[in-house]
């Protein structure tokens, strides 16, 4: 089901909207919690069960997306999945109580559950090869600048505004979402009907809300660990489980066909180590220039406006460098830069010129920018269509989770980093340094499993091998 090219660009840039709308939601509340709590009446750690109730929605619902797109169409269950964020999105700015909060942060996530991969597989299946990487990488940067706009945006609305326009604001862009959804989205949907597999969905619910929780857990300072270790090991072995009947299951939830396609494979291993490892980085940087450097969240968030404008600048050259070297030598070499930006954030100081410090951050997010694109382009460049729809459920299920993973593993590096500076209480700059040495030695590791790759995988969507021979 090949679009035009006009309209595939108009479906990803929709899509790109939604997933902006999404992400954005999932990290602008961070630093509107001590607003909302005394609105609620609450203490700022009681308020953040509405962020772990958001993400336990998106853990349980995201398998099914794909059941429920194949069964009612790409643009029904895209379109429902806006209606039911957007209305959500007005539910939390109009509630006063931290119960109806938390039920309408349960309902936003059911509805970004949807939204994600179903959005995603209207971009895959509407696309030609030839044009994938371009509307990869329009849907990508949304996840990309996000997080890092996000907690910036929701200190400065809750500070000078108030708090309920974090989410008011969504209601404007789900409406244009919605009006063009119905425009330009096709209803495509699959012919024969699959019956649902209920033991794989409470499965699979079961593993990813264990496994969601225990590393939610896991970045609590003051976290029950006798809880975490439970949560954890509850969500492995639930996931075993789950694999296991997904391998015998006659009509599956989850279709594990696409593993076996080597870029897939390739890229959900040394692609999960990769964002797991910088996803720590909207996690760490604030922490960094706040606790390491004394600065005030306003002057952090100019400084982190470089990292979000490095993710937006890669976008005008990502086709043509993915064209000209191929997916192996750039995902080498990107990883390679992006190892070494995150090893000098250790470097920086509170001497560091600001602009220094910018253009650190800039080439940062220049990489990451490249990296992610790359990643989500070139796992689905060898995936047939009528895998399509389980190879997105997939996907995204792996992605949920190694973002959970980044700030789990950023709240262990710096408790590593406290443990190995003798168990101090209050967090210093070397402590910080340590920090982001490891992660970039789990970058590092990503680039392993790229070095694998053949060089001319993914040649129909990146046009490597034709350029090369002309």
């Amino acid at each position: 089901m090949s679009l035009s090219s006009r309209q595939s660009v108009i479906i990803a840039l929709i899509v790109a909207s939604a997933y902006f709308m999404e992400n954005l939601d999932a990290t602008v509340i961070a630093t509107a919690l001590p607003h909302m709590a005394a609105t609620f009446g609450v203490t700022p750690v009681r308020l953040s069960i509405g962020m772990t109730a958001y993400l336990l929605a998106l853990a349980v619902f995201i398998p099914i997306s794909g059941w429920v797109a194949d069964r009612f169409g790409q643009r029904s269950v895209f379109g429902s999945a806006i209606v039911v964020f957007t209305g959500a999105s007005i539910l939390c700015g109009l509630s006063n109580g931290l119960v109806e909060f938390t039920v309408a942060r349960i309902l936003q996530g059911l509805g970004g559950a949807m939204m994600v991969p179903v959005g995603r597989l209207a971009v895959l299946r509407g696309t030609e090869k030839r044009h994938l990487m371009r509307s990869i990488a329009y849907i990508t940067w949304p996840g990309l600048a996000a997080p890092v706009l996000g907690p910036a945006l929701g200190g400065f609305i809750s500070t000078y505004f108030s708090w309920r326009w974090i989410f008011l604001l969504n209601v404007p862009i789900g409406l244009l979402g919605l009006v063009l959804t119905a425009t330009f989205i096709p209803n495509y949907r699959e012919s024969s009907r699959r019956p649902f597999d209920v033991p794989g969905f409470v499965l699979s619910g079961v593993a990813l809300t264990c496994l969601m929780y225990g590393m939610e857990l896991v970045g609590q300072p003051y976290g029950d660990w006798h809880i975490t270790v439970a949560a954890l090991t509850g969500g492995v072995v639930a996931a075993a489980f789950a694999v296991r009947h997904f391998r015998r299951a006659e009509h599956p939830l989850i279709d594990l066909a696409p593993w076996r396609i080597p870029t897939f494979r390739v890229t959900l291993e040394g692609g999960s180590l990769y964002v797991v490892s910088v996803s720590v980085s909207p996690f760490l940087l604030p922490l960094f220039f706040q606790l390491g450097f004394g600065l005030n969240a306003f002057a952090v968030g100019l400084l982190v406006l470089a990292y979000a404008a490095g993710n937006l600048a890669m976008k005008t050259v990502t086709t043509p460098v993915l064209k000209c070297f191929g997916f192996r030598k750039v995902m080498i070499v990107n990883g390679l830069l992006t190892a070494a930006s995150i090893a000098l954030c250790a470097l920086l100081s509170p001497d560091t010129p600001r602009t220094l410090i910018m253009l650190v951050l800039l080439i940062g997010g220049l990489c990451r920018s490249m990296q992610f694109t790359s990643i989500n382009t070139l796992a689905f460049a060898d995936v047939p269509p009528a895998r399509m729809s389980s190879a997105s459920t997939f996907f995204s299920m792996v992605q949920q989770m190694t973002i959970g993973l980044g700030i789990a593993f950023g709240a262990i590096a710096l408790h590593a980093a406290v443990l190995i500076h003798g168990g101090h209480a209050q967090l210093s700059l070397a402590d910080f340094r340590v920090a982001f040495l490891l992660v970039a030695v789990l970058v590092l590791i990503s680039v392993l499993y790229f070095i694998g790759i053949e060089p001319d995988a993914g040649c129909e969507v990146s046009g490597h091998t034709r350029a090369a021979s002309q």
